[in-house]
């Protein structure tokens, strides 16, 4: 019980953060950056639940970590891609803007796909997800704290200003003790499942980011933008499949197994991004 009230908190509390880096003009780069936004839109919301769909089959994994790895495709990027951006030197406004639409989006798209999954992975042993039940938790837990922020950063910009730099971290080392969490509760799933989840998540990482760049390629967007769509692409908020992947299982009094793909992933992220974006990075100083 405490899990299932502390979890919802603290993801409210990261996406709150989230809102408080948004403001309503940053949706106004839809229009500004079209291709760069559309194709942005289409990779997270099309591309990635078919990669993970076909990673989640290649590699065989079990019915409640297939799911799981199939929540945290479902899952838009989250604050992490906007500073993952600006350190790259990508184009920020484009990626605050792709975060912020498709968070607010995961609210109706996520708990459909979700029971979707869930019949399709464990059949008759899955429980039936309620997906109005979802879809409210979901709004209240991400998009509300989105917009609140929002609110905040407009009324009160000098009190953001100074408390964004203390909420981030504050963000990051909520985050991590939850992906511990996660992986403590479910350490032997993990030891006996290591072998297909690492590289799996690993593998989603990777392609994505692939993917990102080679869409830029195609469509002829600049470097900049190109980093971006590929980070927004590439990267998703584990935190929040973490949290739906806890919402499903209605019986569990603790972290379930459907939680662990995006615990991992919380953590193998970081080893593919991060060069990833230093090597952007020195691209984009030439």
């Amino acid at each position: 019980m405490i899990v299932k009230i502390a979890l919802p908190l603290i993801l409210a509390f990261i996406m709150f953060s989230l809102g408080l880096g948004l403001r309503k003009s940053d949706f106004l780069h839809v229009f500004k950056y079209p291709k760069a936004f559309a194709a942005g839109l289409f990779n997270q919301l099309i591309l990635l639940p078919i990669v993970a769909f076909v990673l989640a089959l290649a590699f065989k994994l079990p019915p409640e970590l297939a799911v799981g790895f199939m929540i945290l495709s479902l899952c838009p990027g989250g604050v992490t891609t906007n500073i993952l951006t600006k350190i790259s030197n990508g184009n920020t406004p484009l990626s605050i803007s792709l975060t912020g639409t498709t968070s607010l989006l995961s609210t109706i798209t996520v708990p459909f796909l979700v029971a979707f999954f869930v019949s399709y992975f464990m059949g008759q042993d899955g429980q039936t997800v309620n997906v109005s039940k979802l879809g409210i938790q979901m709004f209240l837990i991400t998009a509300v704290p989105v917009i609140f922020g929002m609110l905040l950063t407009a009324n009160a910009p000098k009190f953001v200003a100074k408390a964004s730099g203390g909420i981030a971290k504050a963000s990051l080392i909520l985050f991590v003790l939850i992906a511990v969490a996660a992986i403590a509760k479910n350490f032997q799933v993990l030891s006996e499942n290591l072998s297909t989840l690492a590289p799996s998540t690993i593998l989603l990482n990777v392609i994505l980011l692939i993917i990102g760049l080679l869409t830029a390629l195609l469509i002829k967007l600049n470097k900049t933008d190109g980093t971006t769509i590929a980070i927004e692409s590439g990267v998703q908020n584990s935190t929040l499949g973490i949290a739906v992947g806890l919402l499903i299982a209605s019986e569990a009094s603790a972290l379930p197994p459907t939680t662990l793909p995006s615990a991992v992933y919380g953590i193998t992220m970081y080893l593919v991004t991060v060069p990833f974006v230093l090597w952007r990075r020195k691209v984009h100083s030439k």
